[in-house]
């Protein structure tokens, strides 16, 4: 069987608090065997760990404040997470952080302060950053070429940008690219995208429980529809499901040291 890496998946919500350990052990029968859990907020954090706890070298923890969730009040917030950063050794990644400015942009100026707050988590504990970033492109570049992040590494989450934006981003030869379900949707730009990037740098994630693949699309995304997205990926790349699980199996656990 494949073995995949979901490398960001939300299986600590509240929508999963009914079936948790059936979608766990269905991700695992999938061939799914690490899943990497992405922080929202501080009260994230007890969920999270609480997985990482009941599914040991399966579930590994991120910390990081999620921009949508960046307020004028953020800095506690940022109190308590480097509180987190520094008391553990098992976090893997900072994240998810970044610019998010589709629905609000009130913190715009917020958002990029804590975004540079959290780049300086991840050069102090060497850690990769999981980056969100949504309508804030030329926001997103600025944050990341004044902080240097050419000197890091990362993930993009769920990729979405345009051609232009790809060759841009791409020169953070540290980063890789967070492909999930929407690349399987009929009028994604992503499969166009990817052949302009080596398999080396796509990484798999569901982003569940949101943004499910065809041919679950409009049902609540889980980690066991990674093989989903795998077969697409193939498809792109004219190669097969098996070197797509082992190349972009290898990526996630040499950026996660998982």
């Amino acid at each position: 069987m494949n073995r995949y890496i979901d490398t960001h998946t939300h299986l600590f919500v509240e929508d999963f608090d009914a079936d948790r350990e059936e979608a766990v052990r269905r991700a695992i029968d999938a061939g799914v065997t690490k899943l990497c859990l992405p922080c929202i907020r501080s009260s994230s954090v007890a969920s999270i760990m609480q997985m990482c706890a009941d599914y040991p070298g399966i579930c590994f923890p991120m910390v990081g404040l999620h921009p949508t969730d960046v307020d004028a009040d953020s800095d506690s917030e940022l109190r308590t997470l480097k509180q987190i950063l520094d008391s553990r050794t098992d976090i893997i990644a900072v994240g998810e952080v970044g610019i998010d400015l589709y629905w609000d942009t009130t913190y715009r100026d917020r958002q990029i302060e804590v975004f540079e707050t959290q780049i300086a988590w991840a050069r102090e504990k060497c850690l990769p950053l999981v980056i969100h970033s949504r309508n804030a492109f030329d926001d997103l570049l600025d944050t990341l070429t004044r902080c240097r992040a050419h000197e890091l590494t990362g993930v993009f989450h769920c990729y979405s940008g345009d051609e232009e934006q790809l060759g841009a981003l791409a020169r953070f030869e540290g980063f890789m690219f967070g492909v999930g379900g929407v690349v399987t949707y009929k009028k994604s730009n992503l499969p166009d995208l990817l052949r302009r990037l080596p398999l080396e740098r796509v990484l798999l994630e569901t982003d569940s429980p949101y943004l499910a693949p065809v041919p679950r699309r409009g049902k609540r995304n889980e980690s066991a529809y990674i093989p989903y997205i795998a077969e697409r990926v193939a498809q792109i790349y004219g190669t097969t499901v098996e070197n797509v699980a082992a190349v972009t199996t290898a990526n996630a656990e040499r950026l996660f040291s998982i």
